[in-house]
C-alpha cells in the first residue's frame, strides 16, 4: 500500500506553483488533501480540478499570518478529515529591494508569512501530528544557507525557519514526528512576478528568471520521494551540495561572486531601482 494512501496532507499556499504541484503529487499517491490558501476563487477551481481526477480534496481559506484564523482552520481539518498526517509549510512571499531602501514593513510582512506563517500552522497542527506520528515538511530556499542579491528580508525569514525547525526536530524525536527542510533551487513559479518592492507594493516589473530553473512538478516529485524516505534535509538538484558547501566554507568568495551570479534574476533587473 502506498505510504500516503488515506493520509491527510495539509498544504499551505496550495493554489500556485509548488503548492499546486505538491497537492497533485500527494493526491496521486492516495492522500487526502487539505488545501489552504487566501484566494477563494483559485481554491474552489483547484479543488474541483483535483476532485475531477479522483483525488479527495477539501478547500480552506486561510491567511497563515493570522494565528486565530490558522488555529480555526486546522481544527476544521481535524473535524473534517479525522487526522493530520503531513503538514507542508509552503506559503511564502519574496521581495526584491536593497536593504537600505527597504521599508521595515516589508521585513515584517515577509516574516509574518514565511516564518510566522509556518510557526502558526505547525503549532496548530502539532497535536494532530503527534497523534499520527506524522511529518512536517517546510519549504526553505537556497536563501536559507546563502546570501542572495536584494533579498535580505526573504533570506532572513528562511534562515529563521532553519533555526526553528532544526530545534523542533530535536524536541519531537521521542514523539516520532519527522521534520524535513526543503531547499529548492530556482523554480519556475509566480513568486517573482508578485515580489514586493522597497515600499511594500507589488512590483509592476516582474523579475526575469535566468540560469537553470526547474519545474514545480519536478520539485514536488523530489519532495514526495524524500518524504517517503523521511529525509532531514532536501537540497534540490539544481543547487546541489557543492553550492551549500561553497557558501559555508568560503562565504566571502560566495558573497562576492555567486551572490551576483546565482540569483535567478537577470543583471539588468538587479540594477533597477524600485
Amino acid at each position: 500500500m502506498p505510504l500516503f494512501r488515506h493520509k491527510t496532507v495539509a498544504i499551505t499556499g496550495a493554489c500556485g506553483g509548488i503548492g499546486r504541484a505538491l497537492a497533485l503529487r500527494f493526491g496521486e499517491g492516495g492522500a487526502r488533501i487539505a488545501l489552504l490558501d487566501i484566494n477563494n476563487e483559485q481554491l474552489a477551481a483547484f479543488t474541483e480540478h483535483l476532485t475531477s481526477r479522483s483525488i479527495h480534496a477539501k478547500e480552506y481559506h486561510c491567511d497563515v499570518s493570522n494565528p486565530e484564523q490558522v488555529q480555526h482552520c486546522f481544527q476544521q481539518i481535524l473535524d473534517d478529515m479525522g487526522s493530520i498526517d503531513v503538514l507542508i509549510n509552503n506559503a511564502g512571499i519574496t521581495h526584491h529591494s536593497g536593504f537600505a531602501e527597504t521599508d521595515p514593513s516589508v521585513f515584517r510582512k515577509t516574516m509574518d508569512v514565511n516564518y510566522f506563517g509556518a510557526l502558526h500552522c505547525t503549532q496548530s497542527a502539532l497535536d494532530g501530528l503527534i497523534a499520527s506520528q506524522g511529518q512536517i515538511i517546510t519549504m526553505s530556499s537556497m536563501s536559507g544557507f546563502a546570501p542572495l542579491w536584494n533579498r535580505s528580508a526573504y533570506s532572513a525569514s528562511k534562515h529563521a525557519l532553519h533555526g526553528l525547525f532544526d530545534c523542533l526536530r530535536v524536541e519531537l524525536r521521542d514523539k516520532n514526528v519527522h521534520v524535513m527542510l526543503v531547499c529548492p533551487g530556482f523554480t519556475a513559479t509566480d513568486i517573482y512576478k508578485n515580489a514586493l518592492q522597497a515600499d511594500g507594493s507589488v512590483t509592476n516589473h516582474p523579475l526575469e528568471m535566468t540560469g537553470k530553473a526547474t519545474t514545480p512538478a519536478d520539485v514536488a516529485d523530489e519532495i514526495y520521494r524524500a518524504a517517503r524516505k523521511r529525509k532531514r534535509l532536501l537540497v534540490m538538484s539544481n543547487v546541489d551540495w557543492r553550492a551549500r558547501l561553497f557558501a559555508k566554507c568560503l562565504p566571502g568568495i560566495f558573497a562576492r561572486y555567486l551572490a551576483h551570479k546565482v540569483t535567478g534574476v537577470s543583471k539588468s533587473v538587479r540594477q533597477q531601482k524600485h
